[in-house]
């Protein structure tokens, strides 16, 4: 190796105490003094995460003397020089149970290295090694991780083994997690290229053999699409295989990219098991999600915006174009399901309908643009109130929108010659293809109009222009009709409304968000208020509250009390009528 390689040590020491022990050694530390830092976000969750928090020692030495540490800001810390190798050694608090940070218990160890590994300011450009030990409670983990083995290492380790790993940098490092453990396990390959499928939790009886089957399928979709000619999967330039981990819980739901694996929770009961054949809502919406981060390898992974060639991992990095990245990936998602045929058309037409109702239900698209809301992730999207459905659209739910509404008009202009599959191949082409090949350089803020019309031939900037940059609603009606399918509205409900979205927890009802100019809103109710009786009968959950303004019409009043912290309050309320805000779509015979 040209430079002196990052050596970094991680042990899981007290699962009971969820702590992780982690040693830096940097064998030529800056001669002024070593300045660390800890970053302060994860790509592809945009808001800052304060991991440095969860380091509860640090210290450092150097030729067996201690080297005194201190903290600089809120993700730094300076040590004081040292004559030869410097050591740090730190302990983090492992008990984030999501797919952004660490966890470690008696059943497993999994972490992000953004979560754990120091960056040593001026050699984060250098070779990483990382050395891997078992807990001392037992010694029957194995390791999964898409990190590839520092084969040429006499520490090397085997696969699935404990041992030593090699990242060629430190964003490469951070850029492979890392679970411990004894997992369920598949493997397989779409196109040649090595997958495995990682479920850790309890997850009895579930059907391997059919998501490696399904799962296959959409890989294989996936790499045909943006590589048509070789189908070469885009992985295989940072590791020799692909690693799907999952986190099966009781209830949860989520995913993070990584250039050459994803980490995912699901819900237990969202997974096929060995004789439940009928395909449910709960499988469809897993295989989604592994089709979202799955997508995410070729965009965002290494199609990215130029804000993030390189990330600034101190601080937030703004991009107008969020709307691309997890528009257009939540867009392909549910397709590749389609297009793979792990579902059919009709499962899709209700898949794409319930974004449309999404989006369609929130006053907020009206007021701010996908455009703004991916500038806006930071501050608004990742911390949501009562009051943003009002206030803020999804970039992932009016971006997958505007993806397919750019799909079918480009299909449409160019009389079916072209789709938005040409620019996403030409995207990959050229800022995708080589970005771990040394040509590191993203998407410009405003050359997505250009791009388009390079890929297809058609003029695009006036539909970016209302519907990307402004807060006009896509024409979805009319573009689904020259495909020969039918948009619909209807009442998802007969019952009279109260314009406000509510949130049950036993027999009491609170209002979680009020509509703006809707009929809670016009009476003066508040989110949060806690329902207590309508006409003075109770209102006892969410059946009895449907019970009660179904006996009542759109245009009637009804008196509403309710408590609003401690205090009794009384409304006055007319009813709104049931909004035609459901979508349905059925093809046109």
């Amino acid at each position: 190796m040209k430079h002196k390689p990052l050596l970094y040590r991680v042990t899981p020491s007290d699962p009971a105490g969820h702590q992780l022990q982690v040693s830096l050694i940097l064998k030529d530390p800056d001669p002024a003094g070593q300045l660390l830092s800890m970053p302060a976000w994860i790509p592809g969750s945009y808001l800052i995460r304060d991991f440095s928090r969860h380091v509860t020692q640090i210290r450092a030495s150097a030729r067996g003397k201690t080297v005194p540490i201190r903290k600089t800001g809120s993700h730094a810390w300076r040590c004081d020089p040292a004559d030869g190798p410097l050591h740090v050694d730190y302990t983090v608090y492992a008990w984030d149970l999501s797919v952004r940070g660490a966890h470690f218990d008696e059943t497993h160890a999994f972490f992000n290295g953004t979560s754990l590994f120091l960056a040593p300011q001026g050699r984060t450009g250098r070779p990483c090694l990382l050395e891997l030990l078992p807990p001392p409670h037992t010694r029957r983990w194995k390791v999964h991780t898409s990190l590839p083995e520092a084969r040429n290492h006499p520490a090397c380790a085997r696969r699935h083994g404990f041992g030593m790993y090699l990242a060629p940098n430190y964003d490469a490092l951070i850029d492979h997690p890392v679970e411990m453990g004894t997992p369920q396990v598949a493997r397989f390959q779409a196109h040649g290229a090595e997958h495995e499928l990682v479920f850790t939790g309890v997850a009895p009886n579930i059907d391997l053999p059919r998501m490696v089957r399904d799962i296959r399928r959409i890989c294989a979709a996936q790499i045909a699409l943006f590589d048509p000619e070789h189908k070469r999967a885009p992985f295989l330039d940072s590791s020799d295989r692909y690693v799907f981990m999952t986190m099966v819980t009781g209830d949860g739901y989520g995913g993070l990219e990584h250039r050459s694996s994803t980490a995912l929770m699901t819900a237990r009961a969202d997974l096929p098991t060995v004789g439940r054949e009928p395909q449910d809502e709960g499988y469809q919406r897993f295989l989604g999600l592994v089709s979202h981060e799955y997508f995410h390898t070729w965009h965002v992974k290494r199609i990215k915006p130029a804000a993030f060639a390189p990330y600034d991992l101190a601080r937030e990095n703004h991009t107008k174009l969020l709307w691309v990245f997890e528009g257009f990936t939540s867009y392909y998602d549910d397709l590749m399901l389609l297009r793979s045929g792990v579902i059919d058309e009709a499962a899709y037409f209700r898949l794409l309908a319930a974004t449309i109702t999404n989006v369609h239900r929130g006053p907020g698209r009206r007021l701010q643009s996908i455009a703004d809301s991916s500038f806006d992730a930071w501050t608004r999207f990742y911390k949501q109130d009562e009051n943003s459905p009002n206030a803020i659209v999804s970039y992932y739910t009016k971006g997958a929108l505007a993806a397919l509404g750019l799909d079918l008009l480009i299909q449409r202009e160019s009389r079916g010659r072209r789709s938005l599959d040409d620019v996403m191949r030409m995207l990959w082409r050229r800022y995708g293809r080589d970005f771990y090949r040394g040509k590191p350089h993203g998407v410009p803020e405003d050359a997505m109009a250009g791009l388009i019309h390079e890929a297809t031939g058609v003029d695009a900037a006036p539909f970016l222009q209302q519907y990307v940059y402004g807060t006009e609603d896509l024409p979805l009606a009319s573009l689904l009709e020259h495909q020969g399918i039918q948009l619909q509205w209807t009442a998802a409900s007969a019952i009279p409304s109260l314009d406000a979205r509510f949130r049950a927890s036993g027999a009491e009802v609170h209002l979680a968000s009020v509509f703006t100019g809707g009929a809670a809103h016009a009476a003066g109710l508040s989110a949060g208020d806690a329902l207590v009786a309508i006409d003075g009968l109770r209102v006892q959950g969410t059946d009895g509250l449907n019970a009660l303004l179904q006996a009542r019409r759109p245009g009637d009043k009804v008196r509403v009390h309710v408590f609003r912290r401690d205090e009794l309050r009384r409304f006055d309320v007319v009813l709104g009528k049931p909004p035609a805000d459901t979508a349905k779509l059925t093809r046109q015979v």
